[in-house]
């Protein structure tokens, strides 16, 4: 009985598994590509399934402001259809901002991508970055979400 009590104790000293200190992400600044599919194809004929599309940016520090300096959408073939923003945005703490592509716009095609560039003053924890997509046609839906990926640091 001893020994199960000390083992039991020994286990419970032991960190936490499945998160530390170094999971948290910081920066000063980044430059971040998004997957973004306006369409994915189903079916044996391969056909597309429109989705409407919704970039978010979500601010996780909970003291600090971060700015967005761009947002741009690009198509399959790499070609720039649309640039988001003209002067940067800046968001609070917490807070988040998105940008939408409507279902029937098609332009992106289904290896489309957004290209955030976001910067700070200092050293905080980097914002989540996503898409989401939805679509739904004959009774029939899909949704799934798409993770930003670091592409560079900074915002050259």
């Amino acid at each position: 009985m001893r020994l199960v009590t000390c083992l039991l104790l020994s286990l419970l000293a032991l960190p936490a598994a499945g998160w530390s200190a170094s999971d948290v992400r910081l920066s000063k600044g980044q430059t971040v590509y998004v997957p973004a599919y306006s369409n994915v194809f189903s079916g044996p004929r391969s056909l597309p399934f429109q989705l409407a599309t919704t970039l978010s940016i979500r601010n996780t520090d909970m003291d600090s402001w971060l700015r967005i300096t761009s947002i741009d959408y690009y198509d399959t073939s790499g070609k720039l259809l649309r640039h988001y923003q003209d002067k940067p945005l800046s968001l609070a703490p917490l807070a988040s901002t998105y940008v939408h592509i409507e279902e029937k716009d098609v332009a992106g095609g289904f290896g489309a991508n957004f290209i955030v560039k976001w910067q700070a003053d200092h050293t905080i924890n980097t914002p989540i970055i996503e898409c989401v997509m939805i679509g739904a046609t004959s009774g029939q839906g899909i949704s799934f979400v798409s993770p930003g990926q670091a592409i560079r640091p900074g915002i050259r």
